[in-house]
């Protein structure tokens, strides 16, 4: 089952889950509880990209992390595991970072990729959370809208509507 955020993220072959972690967490719970629940959940959007990835590049991945920014400044840390993988025939090698915050801090970006992090997405981590509490399989596909720095909110706006284009042609191809 394809899944993606919605409102501006709607796909006409996704169904849409809601923005952010909580949102997403609350629906595809609900989702996942009913009568049929997906066999295999694959997500779609646009992520921001720490630097190693162009715009409109298009990234497959099955792991995510859940790291806040203070991390990297030594002001915070998590009790918590904050990474999750699953479906092993998706790439693992591309990690991507899920926050109800944007970055906009690009030294913040280099410090992600250091840590093997490349990609953001306000969902991702929520998506395989859910996905690996229910036992099946997920993955994600995503489209590089902006890079993650000062003038990440404009680049996205800028670029949002072709990524989209460029998505949806993509998906429908494979």
């Amino acid at each position: 089952m394809f899944i993606c955020a919605g409102e501006s993220e709607t796909f006409d072959f996704a169904k849409p889950m809601g923005i952010g972690m909580i949102d997403m967490s609350i629906n595809l719970t609900k989702l996942c509880m009913g009568k049929n629940p997906p066999p295999f959940i694959f997500f779609v959007g646009t992520a921001g990209s720490y630097g190693e990835h162009k715009i409109f590049d298009i990234i497959k991945s099955n792991s995510a992390s859940n790291i806040e920014n203070s991390f990297f400044n030594a002001r915070a840390y998590t009790p918590i595991d904050n990474i999750v993988s699953t479906a092993e025939d998706i790439s693992s090698e591309i990690v991507v970072n899920s926050s109800n915050y944007i970055t906009t801090d690009e030294t913040l970006s280099q410090k992600y990729i250091s840590n093997n992090v490349y990609l953001e997405n306000m969902e991702f981590f929520a998506v395989l959370k859910v996905a690996k509490e229910f036992n099946i399989p997920a993955g994600g596909i995503f489209i590089v809208t902006n890079y993650c720095n000062a003038k990440a909110h404009q680049t996205f706006l800028d670029n949002h509507r072709e990524a989209m284009m460029r998505l949806t042609k993509y998906i429908k191809n494979v």
